[in-house]
């Protein structure tokens, strides 16, 4: 029979579970079993579930990255608005999520969430990016539900495999869809200025994507939402 030290064990130590897809765990066990496993990149808590995602293919990692990009392009132009790719955000105790992208207005300026202490977000961004292999995918289900209730004011979900688009906004408790106008670009509610040709993302033409956007956040409308961020970061 091995020994606790044989085993890499020290004594007195309590070896700390390993993280597994599927296990019900409450947040605080889910955190500490994840940070036991630093080589472990993506881990979620969804409803109490932890989902552990596989390798990030080129598939995922390419659209990923230009929901980024356009999110940061915007960022970039609108004061008091933050970008983040693929960080952990606490939503409640039952969910922990890591979204490919958030969009959210800082605390200082009025937005929703606060910075916890160890670094950590808290509470719903103003907008949440996935992206999606299939309509299976949990992202349109368990966590769709679960932003809903937290009230996390814009979800968007592009699904890879089946060329779609699906981007919510979050009225009377319920997400309801935002339809492309005649030019086929859909602009945010929450976000003045956010624009997104949505058939040039899919055919990945990012080029018509920055375009768009740039004349997005040239519009009168996003003129007006950056002089309200002003008024509230000069508040603080």
């Amino acid at each position: 029979m091995s020994t606790a030290i044989e085993n890499g064990i020290q004594p007195g130590v309590v070896a700390v579970p390993p993280l597994e897809s599927g296990d019900r765990l409450t947040r605080a066990e889910f955190e500490r079993r994840y940070q036991a496993m630093p080589h472990v990149k993506k881990a979620e808590l969804i409803e109490g579930v932890v989902y552990m995602p596989s390798p990030a293919r080129i598939k995922h990692g390419v659209p990923s990255g230009l929901v980024v990009t356009w999110l940061g392009h915007y960022a970039a132009y609108t004061p008091g608005v933050e970008v983040a790719d693929n960080t952990t955000v606490r939503l409640d105790l039952d969910n922990e999520p890591q979204p490919d992208a958030i969009l959210r207005i800082l605390p200082h300026a009025g937005g929703q969430t606060t910075d916890s202490m160890d670094n950590y977000i808290e509470g719903a961004p103003e907008l949440a990016a996935e992206v999606a292999s299939s309509s299976a995918s949990y992202d349109l289900h368990q966590k769709k539900n679960a932003y809903r209730r937290n009230k996390v004011r814009e979800y968007l979900v592009w699904v890879t495999e089946e060329e779609r688009l699906h981007w919510w906004e979050l009225r009377d408790e319920q997400y309801v869809p935002l339809e492309p106008d005649e030019q086929g670009i859909i602009k945010s509610r929450v976000f003045p200025g956010l624009w997104l040709d949505v058939a040039a993302l899919l055919r990945k033409d990012f080029k018509r994507v920055l375009e768009v956007v740039t004349q997005g956040v040239a519009s009168e409308e996003h003129k007006a939402f950056v002089a309200q961020l002003g008024e509230a970061l000069g508040k603080r």
